[in-house]
C-alpha cells in the first residue's frame, strides 16, 4: 500500500460506473487497493475491462478474487436464461444475481480491515439502474451499520466509511464525471450479453441506460454497439 496515502479498497467490476467510483477515490487522495469478483458472470469480458481501468488508474494492488456463483444460479448473468433485450421494465428483472452486492461488499471489507483500510468504495446508482434492491440508500446505509458491528476494528472503535458516490447521480450525470475526470470511458465494458467482436450488444438493460446517459449527456459515446440502443 502507498504509505504517502490512506488506503481505501475499490470495488472494480469493470463497468462505467465502478470506473467512475474509483476515479473519485483517487480524486479523494486515496491508494486504491482494487477488488473485481470473477463470479463466472456471462459477461466475463468486464474482467479485461477491470484490469484495463487498474492500470489506467495506477492503483496500489488489483485482486480477481475467483467465487463461481454459477453454483448457486438464479440469474441470466450466472445461469441459462436469457437476458432481456426489450428494455428496461418496472419489475427486478432477471439479470439481478441474488444478494451479490451484500456478497461483494463483504468481501471487500474483509480485505479493508485484513490492510488497514477503513474506506470502501463502490458504484451503486439508485436513478438510472434496473431496480436491483441492493442498490438504495437504505442498504448502503444498513451495511455501513453492519460493518461496524461485523469487525474487530469496528468493535475497538475504528469505523468503516462507505462510500457510493454515484449513488444520487443519473447516467447522464456519470457520463460526465467520467469526462471531467478525465477517464477513457470507452476501457469500461456495461453490456450483460456480448456480442462477437467484442460489441455491447445494445439492447439489454445495462446497454440501453449506457446509451441514454451519453446522449442525455450530450458527450459522445465512446461504445461500440453491435445495435445501436
Amino acid at each position: 500500500m502507498n504509505e504517502q496515502k490512506p488506503g481505501a479498497v475499490v470495488l472494480l467490476s469493470g463497468g462505467l460506473d465502478s470506473m467512475v467510483a474509483a476515479g473519485i477515490a483517487r480524486e479523494r487522495g486515496f491508494a486504491i487497493n482494487a477488488l473485481t469478483i470473477n463470479y463466472n458472470q456471462r459477461h466475463l469480458v468486464e474482467l479485461a475491462a477491470a484490469r484495463r481501468i487498474a492500470a489506467m488508474l495506477d492503483v496500489a494492488r488489483h485482486v480477481t478474487l475467483p467465487l463461481d456463483l454459477t453454483l448457486f444460479g438464479g440469474s441470466a448473468l450466472t445461469d441459462d436464461i436469457a437476458v432481456p433485450k426489450t428494455g428496461v421494465g418496472e419489475e427486478i428483472p432477471v439479470t439481478y444475481v441474488p444478494a451479490r452486492n451484500t456478497i461483494f461488499l463483504s468481501l471487500a471489507l474483509g480485505w479493508a480491515e485484513a490492510c488497514g483500510a477503513y474506506d470502501i468504495f463502490l458504484g451503486v446508482n439508485a436513478l438510472d439502474y434496473s431496480g436491483y434492491p441492493d442498490c438504495r440508500p437504505e442498504f448502503v446505509e444498513k451495511f455501513q451499520e453492519l460493518a461496524d458491528l461485523a469487525t474487530k476494528a469496528g468493535v475497538e472503535g475504528r469505523r468503516f466509511t462507505i462510500h457510493s458516490p454515484l449513488l444520487h447521480m443519473t447516467k447522464a450525470d456519470i457520463a460526465r464525471e467520467a469526462d471531467r475526470l478525465g477517464l477513457d470511458a470507452g476501457q469500461s465494458w456495461s453490456c450483460y450479453d456480448p456480442a462477437p467482436g467484442g460489441k455491447h450488444c445494445g439492447l439489454c438493460d445495462s446497454c440501453r441506460l449506457r446509451a441514454r446517459g451519453y446522449e442525455e449527456a450530450g458527450i459522445p459515446d465512446p461504445t461500440q454497439y453491435a445495435t445501436r440502443p
